[in-house]
């Protein structure tokens, strides 16, 4: 971010505390506050008629909440909230994160291109669900909150998970010992540990990785670095 686009922001940004589960946006409900986590990984989920639901996307230090802000919308259907683990965030209200990118022309175009590359993952996610086996999905979702965390360990529940990748809670146990018994990953109770990101990478196939290039296409670094495959 330019020093003048962030200079607009600063003198509204409030650091808050954050714990696992609390809500930065309510469906249907007016935006109040745009957050920007320090750490941690968020969700943005969709809920079905039966109340089922199933997440759409994730953002961490990378991104921002209520995106729906940035393209003329007080409030958006969906759900966001703390999924893993995180201690805090910058939040500034509503209102003057408008008059902000008001103000800039060039960070709204910076936050713009943020946009693209969450609808990048948001499809990306849509394409997995509906064609990956769980196996791969769970592999991709893995992936994408390892590239948001600092260390190797995930915490989360097995029906969290199961959320995330849109599959029932025991085929996700049974994934997650399959990927255990090949070294992939170490599973414990709330928290998985990546052994072998390499492997995770491979299993995951090209259900993973273009939205983190079109990111680093458009705005700058994310994760663990570039994933490489033949062409």
């Amino acid at each position: 971010m330019h020093p003048e686009d962030l200079a607009l922001l600063s003198p509204n940004l409030e650091k808050v505390t954050l714990a696992r589960r609390q809500v930065l946006a309510v469906p249907g409900q007016p935006i109040e506050h745009v957050y920007f986590l320090e750490d941690g990984v968020a969700s943005v989920v969709a809920a079905s008629g039966d109340s089922t639901m199933t997440e759409v996307g994730i953002f961490g230090r990378e991104g921002l909440s209520a995106i729906s802000v940035l393209l003329g919308s007080d409030r958006s259907p969906h759900e966001t909230f703390l999924q893993v683990d995180g201690t805090s965030a910058l939040r500034i209200g509503a209102d003057r994160f408008r008059a902000a990118i008001a103000d800039s022309p060039r960070l709204k175009e910076l936050l713009l291109r943020y946009v693209q590359t969450f609808l990048t993952q948001v499809a990306y996610s849509v394409a997995s669900n509906a064609h990956s086996r769980i196996e791969v999905r769970l592999a991709r979702w893995l992936l994408m909150c390892h590239d948001r965390i600092d260390g190797d360990e995930v915490h989360l529940t097995h029906e969290f998970m199961s959320m995330m990748v849109a599959a029932q809670r025991t085929g996700v146990t049974l994934t997650l010992h399959i990927l255990e018994g090949a070294g992939i990953i170490q599973s414990q109770r709330a928290r998985i540990t990546i052994l072998d990101r390499d492997k995770l990478e491979e299993l995951a196939g090209d259900s993973y990785g273009q939205p983190e290039a079109e990111y680093r296409r458009l705005i700058g670094p994310i994760g663990r670095g570039p994933v490489t495959r033949p062409h």
